[in-house]
């Protein structure tokens, strides 16, 4: 590899983001480099590869890059060092910050750097300005409140020049100086027009919004120190060097009361720690984290996933275990750092992070949570007035109050037939019942037991039956197998219950009246809707129905499970007559609990938007609390198919809450329909931290495929935020997790999706490769069509990369493809699309190597195959690149009167008109017409000399 190359490596590594990626290229070019003989290299790589290595998360190797560098500016001085002292002095910031973090590091060392510093910024004419800021830092770093107060106004008063930190850094480390020493106001007051500006520095702003922090929540401005949290921890959570900042935030989640949050930050960098940047950054998140790991035990039993690492094999570890052993590793590495100040500062201080706990009113943080329900402050639907409960006799017969249980069963009055038998149990339990009426209360236990759990209801239903039997009372002893029946169905002991709830409906048929009747035939009906053999439930339902005309509660019910039958057979028009029918017999009885599932059902039969989320409010209104969950998130799903996903973002993060506070499943997957909408509300910031929320979640579940389509979503959101990287992070991901067979169209997909990005981001080289790769995954899930499109795209990028050859190799490769493509007897839309856009590519690249002749031969028909198939547009481009490729060739003549017709076919005012007519004016300049070339101009608003 040539000189020449090794130097074009070293700008494109500018492109790079920092991390381990430009660290290995930087540190691969050094080793080149330094087996060479140009010593500008060699100095102009270790120079990149000290910024490199502090930004990246490596601080450590920065000191001998840096080092190496003095020396060599030092020793030999050549014309090319000039170009870098500058730069070099500005490294010496990054060596004493760098070497305050490293406890191995002597204090004297550090001073020893600083005085350098000084030096050298005196005798190039600067301003002490950054070297009294770094006299700061340390002496703050050792404790010294004097020393570092006076060097603070030292830094203060001196002149600003170019070696100072941008306009956003010094006031960074000011506005954490302001909040160390309590002047929360102040604080405030000197970010605001900082952050008003325009800051492009690489840190900013998510430092001086980690700095806000605390001075926004100490001066009441809760609403501003959520939105900084927010901004500054989405910026903040790639960057390994920035783990120190990412502790400030786990400590702000303490401190206004969001544990959850804080573990799942912990949780998410917690890997970080075997990696860390530095040791001062592993001390403080450990710390920071170890204090919110102490809250979430205090709370519960909490766990979190822990990568393997060395020898430390993944796995769960307790919240307690994990905050012990952070504290240690904090209080440890302070100790170092004292050992080395000669102070006890850094233990003092890490006890302070130790014991952080939450300071004034909880403020919620997280996009994906609401506050709880039992929360005053949160405002539910309101529920609609409970059904009236009956007043238990003081002076009731036992026979009397198990009439009352049993009426309070038919008529869902849950509360009143538990105060009734426990008024029984109170006043009888002790005495002989007769057998009758202990059969009776066995009955009557099971249906008690149903909320306990299906267990506890089978068993007690068993020993009713046995009762009955005993009794010979055969109607009763076929009503409670009927039910034992369901149970047994719903449980998965499918075989026994069929034939215990099919012979009670035939048994009840023969021998009951109409409403145990109708009741044995819903009971069928709902076993066998649990066994999914719907055409005969739809029988049993219907038969229900039909006889339940004397039961209002029964009626409403049986309507409601028919409904639902029909909606499983796929009968729309039926299925949204039942569930009419069924809300309207609901609201009748006016049992909340059926008024929500008939209306939540009613909701799922209309088409119309408003009718279905009209449905829905009913059914919140009706809904008891622990119903309102599926409601919540079926409102919020027609909300979003209603384009109102704003609204929709509120039902979600409500359905969110009610899952995590009812210790539900599926909470992740909610999630993930959070983000969505959140998406397609236009707020990419939520949508991108709840997506990352999910994926862990989904992750944690071993829901793989799951996690990919969300990781896909997140890509989408990290394209509308502008974070190029973490979308091509994710896209690599999900590259590497397509990897089976079963899955090589979506992995192409997500390569050739990473393509685009790359090409829209002029890295056109690196786009190539993916576009390639994506190519080689098509032709191996056998699709050819989408295989052409991957190397045409394949050879527009090498030829944007300036890869001549490479581009047209490309070219002949898709040549192969379109042969096969176009040989076919049947040839789609699709093909005659691709191949033609194949042909304007190969044409651009072959122009660009100089074969002229052979591009305009691949353009003369494209034009008329593209407008076959109503690409006008496309057509249109390909005859504007005829007429470039023309005037290239030499052919003005020729390109006139096609370019001439193609300007006159295009929107007036389009950008594809401009470069016609700049095109245009081109070919008559060429022809010695400049009048009608300055005439073109004129009318579309071109200057001579302007470019397309």
């Amino acid at each position: 590899m040539s000189e020449d190359d090794l130097w074009r490596m070293l700008h494109g590594t500018t492109d790079m983001p920092y991390g381990a990626g430009r660290t290995a290229a930087l540190e691969q070019l050094l080793r080149r480099a330094d087996t060479g003989d140009d010593r500008h290299l060699a100095f102009a790589v270790r120079m990149q590869a000290t910024t490199g290595y502090v930004y990246g998360g490596e601080a450590g190797k920065s000191f001998v890059t840096f080092s190496w560098c003095l020396a060599e500016f030092d020793r030999d001085p050549q014309p090319y060092h000039q170009g870098y002292a500058h730069q070099l002095l500005w490294h010496f910031k990054y060596m004493v910050n760098a070497m305050l973090k490293f406890p191995e590091l002597p204090l004297d060392r550090t001073y020893a750097v600083l005085d350098d510093m000084e030096r050298r910024y005196r005798d190039a004419g600067h301003s002490l300005q950054a070297v009294h800021k770094h006299r700061y830092l340390v002496a703050d770093h050792v404790g010294d409140a004097e020393a570092a107060e006076r060097w603070y106004r030292e830094w203060l008063t001196a002149p600003r020049d170019d070696l100072s930190d941008c306009a956003g850094c010094d006031p960074t480390t000011q506005v954490a100086h302001l909040a160390h020493v309590g002047r929360y106001d102040e604080a405030v007051a000197l970010a605001e027009p900082v952050l008003a500006g325009r800051l492009t520095c690489t840190e900013q702003p998510q430092a001086i919004l980690t700095a806000l922090l605390v001075p926004y929540l100490r001066t009441g401005r809760g609403d501003a120190a959520r939105d900084a949290h927010r901004e500054a921890y989405r910026r903040l959570r790639g960057n390994l060097s920035d783990l120190w900042d990412i502790g400030d935030h786990v400590e702000f989640c303490t401190l206004t009361g969001n544990e959850a949050r804080a573990v799942e930050i912990v949780e998410r960098h917690l890997d970080w720690l075997d990696r860390a940047p530095t040791p001062a950054a592993a001390m403080h998140f450990a710390a920071t984290a170890a204090a919110a790991l102490r809250r979430a035990a205090g709370a519960g039993d909490v766990t979190l996933h822990r990568r393997a690492a060395g020898d430390r094999p993944a796995g769960e570890v307790s919240a307690a275990a994990l905050a012990a052993e952070l504290a240690d590793t904090a209080t440890a590495l302070a100790a170092r750092f004292d050992a080395r100040n000669g102070t006890s500062y850094q233990s003092e201080w890490i006890a302070r992070r130790l014991a952080t706990g939450p300071a004034g009113e909880h403020l919620p943080l997280s996009a994906s949570l609401r506050r709880s329900s039992a929360d005053p402050a949160r405002s539910p639907q309101p529920a609609a007035p409970p059904a009236e409960e009956p007043a238990v006799p003081a002076d009731a017969t036992a026979d009397e109050l198990l009439d009352l249980a049993d009426e309070c069963l038919r008529t869902h009055r849950r509360s009143g037939l538990v105060a009734a038998l426990a008024a029984y149990d109170e006043r009888f339990g002790a005495a002989e019942a007769s057998p009758r009426t202990a059969a009776r209360r066995l009955e009557l236990r099971a249906a008690e037991l149903t909320e306990t759990g299906p267990e506890a209801a089978r068993d007690a239903n068993r020993a009713a039956l046995a009762a009955y039997r005993e009794l010979g009372d055969q109607v009763r002893a076929q009503v409670v197998a009927g039910r034992l029946g369901v149970l047994l169905c719903m449980s998965g002991e499918d075989e026994e219950g069929l034939v215990l709830v099919r012979e009670a409906a035939e048994f009840l048929a023969a021998h009951a009246d109409a409403r145990e009747r109708a009741a044995a035939h819903d009971r069928l009906a709902l076993a066998l809707a649990h066994l999914e053999r719907w055409s005969e439930a739809l029988a049993a339902a219907d038969r229900a129905a039909a006889e339940a005309y004397d039961d209002p509660w029964l009626a409403a019910r049986a309507a409601l499970h028919r409904a639902n039958v029909l909606e499983e057979l796929d009968r729309p028009d039926e299925f949204r007559a039942a569930a009419g029918q069924a809300r309207r017999l609901a609201r009748e009885v006016g049992v909340g609990e059926l008024v929500t599932a008939a209306a939540l059902a009613y909701a799922r039969a209309v088409d119309d938007h408003a009718e279905t989320v009209a449905s829905c409010d009913e059914a919140l209104r009706a809904a008891p609390p622990g119903a309102r969950l599926p409601v919540r998130v079926f409102r919020a799903r027609a909300l979003l198919a209603a384009e109102r996903a704003a609204e929709a973002v509120e039902d979600f993060a409500e359905a969110v809450t009610l899952c995590v506070e009812q210790g539900a499943d599926g909470d992740a997957f909610l999630r993930w329909e959070l983000a969505n909408a959140y998406r397609v509300a236009g707020r990419p910031a939520e949508a991108a931290e709840v997506a990352e929320e999910a994926v862990l979640g989904l992750d944690r579940l071993g829901a793989q495929a799951e996690a990919d389509r969300c990781r896909h979503l997140l890509v989408g959101i990290y394209v509308d935020l502008g974070e190029l990287e973490p979308a091509l992070a994710l896209l690599d991901l999900l590259a590497r997790n397509l990897d089976g067979p079963d899955n090589l169209p979506h992995r192409a997909q997500v390569l050739e999706e990473a393509g685009g990005l790359l090409y829209d981001a002029d890295r056109d080289a690196l786009a190539g490769q993916r576009f390639a790769e994506a190519a080689t995954a098509y032709r191996l899930a056998e699709a050819p069509v989408d295989e052409l499109r991957a190397r045409r795209r394949e050879a527009d990028a090498l030829f944007w990369a300036g890869d001549g050859p490479a581009a047209v190799r490309a070219v002949e490769v898709c040549d192969g493809l379109s042969a096969v493509l176009t040989g076919q007897p049947e040839q789609p839309p699709v093909v005659t699309y691709e191949v033609a856009l194949a042909a304007e590519v190969a044409a651009r690249v072959l122009a660009g190597v100089g074969r002229t002749d052979e591009a305009l031969d691949r353009l003369a028909s494209v034009p008329a195959r593209l407008r076959s198939i109503e690409a006008f547009g496309e057509a249109a481009r390909v005859e504007l690149l005829t007429g470039e490729t023309l005037l290239h060739a030499g052919r003005p003549g020729e390109a006139e009167p096609l370019l001439r017709e193609v300007l006159g076919g295009l929107p007036s005012g389009s950008r594809s008109a401009a470069r016609a007519a700049w095109l245009l004016a081109g070919a008559l300049d060429e022809l010695g017409r400049p009048d009608d070339a300055a005439a073109v101009r004129a009318e579309h608003g071109l200057t001579a000399d302007e470019e397309d």
